[in-house]
């Protein structure tokens, strides 16, 4: 499809899709990780979701995608995707969903000053910028704030400022490499063809595989490899090969907010005045950000 320089119905009504996929995400990593650790949970789902990726190649005739010259990039998108993951998932482990997904979702201020010295046309002006403060405002009062609940991390948040650094850097590296020729599914495939075994290699090294793990903690693990990654990811890669890239980027600001939602239903985490004031100031700062 050719790139559109306008959100139209289709991007719109696919962003909402995936935006509330992403938010439901968070809750289901928290539920696993009582089951299975962290960095392994990450792995496992990567090691899974290689299969469902292939055989979506393969159903749409786009295997011949997937090159050797392409390594290079591919190396490089799937250790950031790699560490993305491993911060996201330990964030969720030590801290509440609201919060963890506040910060990590602060992700299209630190690609805006990406694509600001990299990309062409994707400049910061003066209203932009200002967005930029206010999405760092944000973030930095999410992560300093205290939670009523007992529910908070430092370390926890910091991971989910790492993730969100990570999720930047994979969007930047589709946008920037020779992989935004490939194609959304190739670009999925190399993520996590690369970030499996760097994944399993490392998760010993952050305690024992196995917690109290239950039947549905599996199944959970199958949904997020088929529909979560090879589902959802695919479809944001598409949507951000398509549409302007800080357009795409600006619609995460609804996730944290069904985040926080669900993770006050779900878990009783408490909605504090500091987080909804965080989340608040990252989402009116990435709507400036994106304001024509």
């Amino acid at each position: 499809m050719m790139r559109k320089e306008r959100l139209d119905g289709v991007g719109l009504a696919s962003l909402m899709a995936v935006t509330l996929l992403l938010a439901v995400n968070q809750i289901v990593v928290k539920e696993v990780n009582r089951g299975l650790q962290p960095v392994f949970f990450a792995g496992a789902r990567s090691a899974l979701a290689i299969v469902f990726v292939v055989a979506w190649l393969k159903y749409r005739g786009l295997l011949g995608r997937i090159r050797r010259a392409d390594l290079g990039p591919g190396l490089a998108i799937g250790a950031v995707f790699a560490a993305e993951f491993l911060c996201l998932f330990m964030a969720l482990d030590l801290t509440a969903v609201g919060r963890a997904s506040v910060i990590f979702y602060s992700m299209p201020l630190w690609l805006a000053v990406a694509a600001h010295f990299w990309l062409p046309n994707e400049r910061i002006t003066r209203l932009r910028g200002i967005g930029l403060g206010l999405a760092f405002i944000g973030t930095a009062w999410a992560i300093l704030s205290k939670s009523p609940s007992g529910h908070a991390s430092i370390a926890g948040d910091l991971f989910a400022l790492g993730g969100a650094w990570g999720w930047a850097g994979t969007a930047f590296l589709a946008r920037k490499t020779r992989l935004r020729e490939a194609g959304p599914e190739a670009q999925l495939f190399w993520m996590v063809l690369i970030s499996a075994p760097i994944l399993l290699l490392a998760a010993p090294f952050f305690g024992p595989l196995i917690r109290d793990v239950e039947l549905m903690h599996w199944f959970w693990l199958v949904f997020q490899a088929g529909v979560v990654v090879a589902g959802g990811f695919i479809s944001w890669l598409w949507l951000l090969s398509v549409y302007p890239t800080s357009t795409v980027a600006s619609f995460s600001f609804l996730t944290p907010l069904f985040a926080i939602a669900l993770g006050y239903v779900i878990f009783d985490e408490a909605l504090s005045f500091g987080l909804i004031m965080a989340a608040g100031f990252v989402a009116a700062g990435i709507i400036l950000i994106n304001r024509r």
